[in-house]
């Protein structure tokens, strides 16, 4: 059999399968504080914010082609007199505990994704608009280079003082810090020949070596995979990470005050193959299953 064809054949089984039932997210709380993820995307998922305590995690079901990203807010607290919601990072502004279509509030770490568009999958973690806790983005039962991608380092405790804000809870970017064009990649820098690295985005850089540390920094930022699930970690350790030829490095860390296991669990899940001949939408496809029913396609077309 032709090894060209099944290779095709399998990327659009999986785009099939990918597309009719959408994309699994799972965010992981592995810092020793609370986390308030937020979620702002062009279709509004199942939440748009919510409370996660430390060792917690929750999935999040998107439908195929969605795009959006995902940061998390911290020192959250109601207001005694107000009863609205205040973070002292990564503020969406709704001064509830979901987000409602507003945005982060820089700095804040991201994590960026365009799901099924052109059969795949491209995510990152972006620091443009700087940064306030560590990250991770580790893809699940998918097809391609699929590699994680993020920034375990404190960055906080290396910020600079003309971008630390407040007492160091956040690092600010220098575009928010400054406000100049050259920072911001705006007016005659608003191009990838015009905008360049500035001394501040290669410590962000140097420190988070996958992450996006300014507007252009594409090359070595953007990820691919296909038909893939995201697990999105909050201050995960280094042995969560794959090996070093396809990840951030691999150096032991400690985040002061944040520390993890990074041993994400994976809940076995249902079969797959009954809800694909049925129609049902719902994915509840485990790697293991996925795996072998394509093994055992492979084996008929070599038969």
């Amino acid at each position: 059999m032709d090894i060209l064809f099944f290779s095709i054949y399998l990327v659009s089984l999986i785009s099939f399968f990918h597309g009719t039932s959408g994309t699994t997210f799972t965010l992981v709380n592995k810092c020793d504080y609370t986390v308030w993820p937020g979620i702002l995307g062009n279709t509004q998922l199942d939440s748009t914010g919510f409370e996660l305590p430390s060792g917690g995690s929750r999935s999040l079901q998107a439908p195929p082609s969605w795009s959006g990203r995902f940061w998390g807010r911290t020192g959250c607290a109601s207001d005694q007199t107000t009863g609205q919601l205040i973070c002292q990072t990564g503020d969406c502004g709704s001064s509830q505990i979901e987000c409602n279509g507003r945005g982060a509030t820089p700095p804040a770490t991201l994590a960026e994704f365009t799901t099924g568009s052109s059969t795949q999958d491209f995510y990152d973690v972006s620091l443009v608009d700087g940064y306030n806790l560590p990250l991770i983005v580790e893809p699940s039962g998918g097809l391609g280079m699929c590699f994680s991608t993020g920034c375990i380092n404190d960055l906080n405790r290396q910020c600079p003082s003309e971008l630390r804000v407040d007492s160091g809870e956040a690092c600010k970017s220098a575009c928010e810090a400054f406000g100049t064009p050259q920072y911001c990649c705006s007016g005659p820098y608003a191009t990838p020949d015009t905008c360049k690295p500035s001394v501040y985005s290669e410590m962000f850089k140097t420190a988070c070596p996958k992450a996006y540390s300014y507007a252009y920094d594409d090359a070595t930022s953007t990820f691919t995979c296909t038909g893939a699930d995201y697990t999105i970690t909050f201050c995960p350790s280094s042995t969560s990470q794959k090996s070093e030829s396809n990840t951030i490095p691999t150096t032991s860390t400690t985040y002061g005050s944040i520390t993890g296991s990074g041993e994400v669990s994976s809940e076995e899940k249902g079969s797959w193959l009954p809800y694909l001949l049925t129609g049902n939408s719902s994915k509840s496809l485990s790697d293991a299953v996925f795996h072998t029913t394509l093994l055992a396609i492979f084996l008929v077309f070599l038969s």
